[in-house]
């Protein structure tokens, strides 16, 4: 059976001509197809999609990559098997496995060594349904070993005697290519007297006088690697005689009248034969039994080297070579056999069959000798594997009948030979399916009529579904008389007319079931111009106007466009577009050229064009000035190796003259289509003398330039090659750095094309070591820009020369650069490190410098960890905090800042280089000193009383230290903000709490207290407080301010609530309701206040008047001081009792107190009594009790 899928496609007008791809999009039968909704119930066995080749030559410098790649459903897994037994990747740490994929990373650069990995290694896919292999993948090292030392005596002999000069390369892989040079790098020059034979030895057929030297150095190159080697110089000394004898031919190599040489098919058969003879033989081939081929065969090394490519069979024989002179001739007789590895002549191939089929897997291979046929399933070999009675084994063919599920499997033929082998993996899947359509149902198919309309019906079914179409309801089934039926269920209607339009049904059928699935198909008128624009003549400054009338399908949306020469119209109000006209007014003459109306609809488009010619108003047109035509009729004569001279035609000047041309030139080899300045001459000049440079494919244009502008530039010039010539030049930027301890990475500018001058540009590299002996050690590389030197000692200084060379010869001498190889970690850490404490915050770390050598790296400077040893309880929390100070260059100390006092801290000192650090010193410990402490964490006054406060604190957060003792240092605060005498009082260290006796009552005090170490007082932390008042003297004295003080006393009476200060204030009350009366009769009657005359007659010294700047009550003060008051009467000025805040009426204030009011009411009296002498207490004075007096007695 074959298993035919179409792909579901996505919607597309069956109108277009893409349309007919329809008709290749049958899907092989051999693949699931890749429909997601297929996917997610579909399986199939694995298949290898990628592998590594079978002979697997590695770089031992990079990582190995050894690949393998499968897909299936589900997602096969993969194993490995190295040397024919298990590879167990997860024992070894370097092996890693590609996530989804099989392919191994073996991390060799890290550690480990490639020849470890040496073997053959095979990929297992595996899945539900079978096991697909690779091919035996053979891991082998790439090796470029050195020549083995020998000393070479020198080589004296005769003029014209013949000579080889041994090569013998050291065995390589893969091998290594051979070529003869000069210690200058030249290649000594060949010809048919002096070749190179296969094996790489130099034959000289007879030796001259010229042959003299003393550096025939054979060198081999090994690519995979990237390494040339060299042998040692031989010397060669040919003495002139005065006549050499001639003498015929004999063969040199090889040997004898006849050989034999066998050659795989496919390879290149090389045959050789080199003489030597005087005069110099010349070679002549000849195939015995036929002719050679004429388009295989090559003739290599002075036709010493028959090549015929691509051998088969039909090329074994017997060849014979001729070597002839004027003397004679000698023969020799190479038999030829070509034998083959297998190859295929029919490989199998997957098959997909369904349940109770029949099928074939067929394999046959050819090869010489005949290669044997073997097979195996899911990796095991056939004869061992799980019978299945489906199979039956043909030698190269396996037959299935009346297949069953699980016979699905991955099948295995290996055809192998003594050359060779052949694997290939084949699954059979059986899979059941009943028949799917892919297709979108309902799918709109819009066509124009008379064009082919194609209806699409993607299926899937196993076994294969039959398609049949029907039209309409109950229509009959669709034949193919006027419709065609392709395989993939395409139903292709040739011409479709108006009566096309309907509906289509699909049914896809086989044995599991039936699926059908409706299209629809419209047929829609085409779209037509029906008034086409027509050819114009327009004078300059006048209008056109085109005409394009566009006649549609009125179910389709035309869209129609104008284009001037096949590009968009100008961007000027000049062009109008409306329904069916292009209106272009004040016409110019850059208006000419063809417009075209195009329209469009979704199915398809139209076109229709006509040319407009613009003309001039008048038989005489005005001057035009404008830049000036570009010139013509280039000529390149007198071409030379380094100059060419160009001639050419100036264009019209457009009535400005020509000022200057510019000559450019394009370098059609390195730099096709750019193109460069070359020279400028003057506008009357019509030739140009051009400097050139070596290898360049010149061309040449021309440009014109006057005062209105610079014209077009000119048809290119005939092209014109120069000779090659060595460069003129040396890359630059040339640097040294090694990425690795054991390289050197020489990096440079490579020239570019330009620069080259010649063909096969390379480059020369030199370097050895800056403070050595060595010779300079040279290669020759590509047209690249790093070469990679390994195996050199860590971080030596190198001369490094980067020289240009090409085929025709070198650059000048180059200039020198030092670079270094690559550094490594330090191995000596710094030694006998001392550490001075400078104070309790800083100290001074000393070391002694590593020595030079041992840094193996550009010294960076010193690194200094240092780390404050934490408590147990802190270690249990979180990591130690090591700080890190680096000290730049060759530095041997340096400070350590911002330490804490009194702690005991461990460093330790390292070197650094560009790589990193080295070995730390051993650690050193130091202790800091004591400082001063932090200030207390808080200050708290508790329990006030008539003469006590007691204080409460926390130990400072930071003692920086032993703690000796505390100092608390208070003074009193009296009203007017001014301070009392300070008292000082030592306090030990290990109190929290302490109460201060015999203090004043009612009074604030404030408080300074610290902490004190060997080193000193720390900060202060200060606060206020006052102690409470004394109940026995609270009568007559006004409430105090509610909420001032921080310490005022809980035992306090409020007065407001006492009896007779109620029957107080209604006297007062009463007392001051009567002075009104007796204002208001004074007034009426006129004359003075009493008040007023006591004032004018006596105006009592003690009494202070009341302050009009600030609104506040005179104080009362002494006889013998009539100054104010400078301490003991303080009010703060955030509890200053304003009368603007007062709530009080006047008669709150007390008893003796004599008060009258102004004309306005308000109050103006005084404030008398007797004065009472208290005993002062510190610096307070005594006071008369004043309403305000007293409010301030409790603040």
């Amino acid at each position: 059976m074959q298993l035919k899928i179409m792909p579901k496609k996505k919607y597309l007008s069956a109108g277009r001509v893409p349309l007919v791809l329809f008709l290749c999009q049958m899907i092989s039968a051999l693949e699931v197809p890749l429909d997601p909704k297929l996917l997610e119930d579909l399986v199939q066995p694995p298949t290898i999609t990628q592998q590594s080749p079978k002979d697997y030559i590695i770089d031992p410098r990079e990582n190995i990559v050894i690949q393998c790649e499968a897909k299936g459903k589900p997602p096969p897994s993969f194993s490995w098997t190295r040397n024919g037994t298990h590879f167990d990747i997860d024992k070894d740490p370097l092996v890693t496995m590609r996530p989804g994929s099989g392919t191994l990373v073996i991390n060799i650069m890290s550690e480990g060594k490639a020849e470890t990995y040496e073997g053959v290694y095979q990929c297992t896919a595996r899945n539900e349904r079978g096991a697909a292999i690779s091919n035996n993948i053979v891991i082998r090292p790439s090796r470029s070993p050195l020549w083995t030392k020998e000393k070479l005596e020198p080589i004296t002999l005769r003029n014209g005697q013949s000579l080889v000069l041994p090569c013998r390369p050291p065995i390589g892989l893969p091998p290594a290519i051979i070529f003869w040079m000069d210690n200058s790098f030249q290649r000594l020059p060949q010809s048919e007297r002096v070749s190179q034979g296969l094996n790489g030895d130099l034959y000289f057929s007879n030796v001259l006088p010229e042959d003299t030297r003393e550096d025939y150095i054979c060198y081999a190159r090994f690519n995979h690697t990237q390494t040339i080697q060299q042998k040692q110089p031989i010397s060669v000394k040919v003495i002139s005689a005065k006549s050499s004898k001639e003498r015929p031919p004999t063969l040199l190599t090889p040997e004898g009248n006849a050989s034999h040489k066998e050659e795989l098919r496919g390879n290149v058969l090389s045959l050789e034969c080199i003489a030597e003879g005087l005069p110099t033989p010349i070679i002549y081939w000849i195939k015995e039994d036929g002719t050679l081929p004429i388009n295989r065969t090559l003739y290599r090394n002075f036709k010493k080297t028959l090549q015929i490519t691509h051998v088969s069979e039909a090329d074994s024989g017997n060849y014979q070579c001729i070597a002839k002179n004027a003397l004679g001739a000698v023969h020799h007789t190479i038999s030829v056999t070509v034998k083959a590895a297998p190859y295929w002549i029919t490989a199998p191939q997957n098959l997909v069959l369904s349940p109770g089929e029949d099928g074939t897997l067929i394999c046959r291979a050819n090869g010489n000798p005949k290669p044997t046929i073997g097979w195996l399933t899911n990796g095991v070999p056939i004869e061992i594997a799980p019978d299945d009675p489906s199979r039956k084994i043909d030698g190269d063919t396996i037959i299935f009948t009346h297949v069953q599920e699980r016979s699905s499997a991955v099948y295995q033929c290996n055809a192998s030979n003594e050359y060779g082998y052949l694997l290939a993996n084949a699954f059979v899947n059986v899979l059941a399916e009943p028949p799917r359509i892919l297709t979108s149902a309902n799918t709109l198919y819009q066509v124009i009529a008379n064009r082919p309309a194609l209806l699409d019906c993607a299926f899937f079914g196993s076994p294969l579904p039959t398609i049949e179409w029907f039209k309409g309801a109950k229509g009959r089934a669709l034949h193919e008389d006027i419709y065609v039926l392709h395989e993939n269920g395409t139903l292709e209607i040739p011409v479709a007319q108006k009566d096309s339009t309907g509906t289509y049904t699909c049914v896809a059928r086989n044995k599991l079931g039936v699926a059908k699935n409706e299209v629809h198909l419209e047929i829609k008128d085409p779209t037509r111009i029906i008034k086409q624009p027509e050819y114009a003549v327009v004078q300059r400054g006048s209008k056109v106007s085109f005409e394009c009338k566009v006649k549609h399908d009125h179910t389709l949306i035309p869209t129609v466009m104008w284009l001037k020469d096949n590009g968009e119209l100008p961007s000027e109000k000049r062009f109008t577009v409306d329904k069916d006209h292009l209106v272009i007014t004040d016409v110019s003459d850059d208006d000419g050229g063809t417009y075209t109306c195009m329209a469009n609809t979704s199915l398809d488009d139209v076109s229709a064009s006509a040319v407009l010619r613009v003309v001039a108003p008048t038989p005489t047109p005005a001057p035009i000035y404008d830049v000036p035509n570009p010139p013509f009729d280039l000529e390149l004569t007198n071409q030379l190796d380094k100059s060419v001279q160009l001639t050419w035609t100036p264009g019209d000047d457009n009535n400005s003259p020509i000022t200057k041309f510019i000559i450019e030139y394009e370098d059609g080899m390195h730099e096709a289509g750019l193109w460069h300045h070359q020279a400028e001459v003057s506008g009357t000049q019509t030739t140009a003398q051009l400097k050139l440079s070596p290898y360049v494919n010149y061309s040449f244009r021309v440009m014109a330039e006057n005062n209105i502008g610079r014209s077009s530039p000119s048809e290119a010039s005939e092209q014109y090659l120069t000779k090659a010539a060595e460069p003129d030049q040396n890359p630059t930027a040339v640097e040294g750095l090694g990425t690795e301890p054991d390289n050197l990475v020489i990096t440079w500018k490579p020239l570019n094309g330009f620069e080259s001058n010649g063909p096969g540009l390379q480059y020369k590299v030199s370097w050895r070591q800056k403070d050595g002996d060595d010779e300079w050690t040279s290669v020759v590389v590509a047209n690249v820009s790093k070469y990679i030197v390994s195996g050199t000692p860590t971080f030596v200084p190198y001369l490094i020369k980067v020289q240009a060379l090409n085929d025709v010869g070198f650059a000048p001498e180059p200039a020198t650069v030092m670079g270094h190889s690559g550094e490594d970690l330090p191995m000596v850490a710094p030694g006998n490190v001392r550490v001075s404490v400078v104070n309790s915050t800083l100290a001074e770390v000393h070391w002694d410098p590593v020595p030079l050598k041992s840094i193996r790296g550009h010294l960076q400077g010193y690194r200094v960890y240092y780390w404050k040893a934490q408590s147990s309880s802190k270690r249990d929390r979180r990591h130690i905090e090591k700080k890190i100070l680096t000290f730049q260059g060759s530095k041997t100390h340096g400070m350590l800042p911002g330490l804490e006092p009194y702690s005991h801290y461990t460093l330790n000192v390292r070197v650094v280089n560009g790589k990193g650090e080295g070995p730390a010193s051993s650690d050193r410990g130091f202790h800091t000193p004591e400082g001063v402490p932090s200030a207390p964490s808080s200050l708290k006054i508790v329990n006030p009383t008539l003469d006590s406060l007691t204080l409460e604190w926390d130990p400072p957060s930071h003692p920086n230290g032993i703690l000796t003792e505390y100092t608390l240092k208070y003074q009193p605060i009296n009203s007017t903000h001014e301070l009392g005498p300070l008292v000082d009082i030592k306090i030990p260290a290990n109190k929290t709490r302490w109460t201060l006796k015999n203090l004043n009552f009612s009074t604030r005090y404030k408080f300074y207290f610290s902490a004190q170490t060997s080193a000193g007082s720390g900060s202060q932390i200060t606060e206020e407080a006052i102690t409470t008042v004394d109940e026995g003297k609270m009568a007559g004295i006004p409430p105090p301010d509610v909420g001032a003080g921080k310490a005022m006393a809980s035992r306090q009476v409020d007065i407001a609530t006492q009896g007779w200060f109620i029957g107080l204030m209604c006297a007062v009350a009463l007392l001051i309701l009567i002075l009104l009366i007796v204002c208001f009769i004074r007034r009426n009657k006129g004359g003075k206040y009493p008040v007023k005359e006591k004032e004018d007659a006596h105006a009592d010294p003690e009494i202070q008047p009341m302050k009009e700047d600030d609104g506040t009550f005179g104080e009362y003060s002494d006889a013998e001081d009539h100054k104010p008051l400078k301490k003991g009467s303080r009010t703060p000025s955030d509890r200053t009792v304003k009368k603007e805040d007062s709530d009080d009426s006047l008669v709150d204030y007390g008893e003796g107190v004599n008060g009258q009011f102004n004309e306005d009411g308000s109050f103006i009296g005084q404030y008398s009594g007797k004065k009472e002498k208290e005993p002062a207490e510190g610096n307070e004075s005594s006071e008369a009790p004043s309403p305000v007096n007293a409010m301030n007695s409790f603040v």
